[in-house]
């Protein structure tokens, strides 16, 4: 703004000046209040969500673990089961090997 153009100017613009920087005033205010909030409720979310103590993890693993024996029990009958038949068949195949082995060494005439 020039000299000349504050020279025309009425006393009406000067008071329209003043509430301007009020509502400018106001809406900082209002931004501040929201950061602040906003930090609030961050702050409130991210301590709730933490652990309550360090040996909260590991109890509920063993609380499951605890829960599920039967199914770790039974699981595990299967897979010695199971290892027992692959130890008898595989014992047949060894059986049946060296019976040909010796069968080859006749015919060779060994």
């Amino acid at each position: 703004m020039t000299n000349e153009q504050g020279k025309h100017k009425s006393a009406g613009d000067h008071a329209n000046a003043g509430e301007g920087e009020g509502l400018m005033q106001n809406n900082s205010n209002l931004m501040w209040i929201g950061v602040g909030v906003g930090a609030a409720i961050g702050i409130a979310v991210a301590l709730s969500r933490r652990k309550k103590e360090p040996w909260y993890s590991p109890k509920q693993v063993s609380k499951r673990v605890a829960d599920h024996t039967s199914d770790l029990a039974s699981a595990s009958k299967d897979i010695v089961d199971r290892l027992k038949i692959i130890y008898n068949e595989s014992c047949k195949v060894v059986e049946e090997a060296s019976d040909l082995w010796a069968q080859g060494r006749k015919l060779a005439g060994v």
